[in-house]
């Protein structure tokens, strides 16, 4: 799998544009009907039989640790294998941005014009909903229906990106949405069962650029950037007004904090320009975030960080800001 990673050209045309969209649509087409998180079910069955084993077989793996070692490798082995592919493989593709045509470097010029352009953005969509700059905008969909509308945004992008196809949905709560919450998760995909997982219980504001991202993992995007952009991109153009001020002001807060490293003066500048209602939906979103915090999500990202550089994200957990050098250059090439 290693090796195979060495040619992303070989991995594109046979794997991602290959067999991957058959596997894809096989496992969601296998487990996309049912309600519930299988994905999330199996991993608990999973746990649960590795705790048994060691209760059950603890004196024999201490008299023969040699042998539990071997096992342990075959099976790490071919779970290794299985991950990859059924899914793992697309960490090594050709980059998203070699794929659209786009550069991935920026200046701090460039940056400054497309976050003016997004503070327009996205305070015209927070009036148009809420009529008033100083209310923050209430979705009014429930989850589900955020499901049904990511799924139809994807159709709706398809004729323009033909690469974006996604077919037979299989997008779900996680029934591990807590414990996501304390890890600082908003979601993810179980590659072993195709289905995408949502924390249920991130702000709704959150939910349709949340919902976008993990179908872009599905549709065979691994790298976090790429996601964020697809789900980004997705929502802003999306016919529906909710949608479209979830993507614009999502990607507008990711643009802010970049231009606050880079520029503060800048920063300070436009953020005065930011409406107050949509200020305070970043409020809500961070105050949500702060009940939730505690000593263990370090852990966690520390250990999704080193997931994601084993996986060629070099950048690791910081891969998910990459996201605004991928929307800075659309915008220039294309006008997000």
């Amino acid at each position: 799998m290693k090796w195979l990673g060495n040619h992303p050209e070989w991995v594109e045309t046979y794997y991602a544009q290959g067999i991957y969209p058959y596997i894809s649509q096989f496992l969601r087409v296998l487990f996309g009907w049912i309600p519930f998180s299988v994905g999330d079910l199996f991993y608990t069955l999973l746990i649960f039989s590795a705790i048994r084993y060691l209760y059950l077989h603890g004196r024999s793996i201490l008299k023969r640790p040699i042998t539990f070692l071997t096992h342990l490798g075959i099976v790490l082995s071919i779970a290794y294998f299985i991950f990859h592919f059924l899914w793992g493989l697309n960490y090594y593709r050709l980059p998203l941005e070699e794929k659209l045509g786009m550069e991935k470097e920026y200046t701090l010029a460039d940056l400054e014009v497309f976050t003016t352009y997004l503070v327009h953005q996205a305070n015209q969509s927070q009036v148009a909903i809420t009529k008033d700059v100083s209310e923050a905008v209430q979705v009014p969909y429930t989850r589900a229906e955020i499901f049904e509308k990511s799924i139809f945004a994807y159709r709706e992008i398809e004729h323009t990106y033909p690469s974006f196809a996604y077919r037979n949905p299989s997008i779900k709560k996680s029934l591990y949405s807590l414990a996501l919450t304390y890890m600082g998760y908003g979601g993810y995909l179980n590659p072993f069962t195709g289905e995408a997982q949502v924390n249920g219980k991130i702000p709704i504001v959150r939910y349709p650029t949340v919902s976008t991202h993990e179908i872009g993992h599905q549709v065979g995007y691994s790298s976090e950037a790429a996601t964020n952009f697809l789900g980004f991109l997705i929502s802003a153009k999306n016919t529906d007004p909710y949608f479209r001020y979830a993507g614009y002001s999502h990607a507008l807060a990711y643009c802010l904090s970049d231009l606050r490293r880079k520029d503060p003066s800048k920063f300070n500048i436009l953020w005065e320009e930011v409406n107050v209602g949509v200020k305070k939906n970043y409020q809500e979103i961070r105050k949500f975030w702060e009940r939730y915090e505690n000593p263990t999500e370090p852990i966690f990202k520390s250990i999704f960080n080193a997931y994601l550089k084993a996986n060629s994200q070099k950048e690791g957990i910081q891969s998910y800001n990459r996201v605004v050098g991928l929307l800075v250059n659309y915008h220039k090439q294309y006008n997000f």
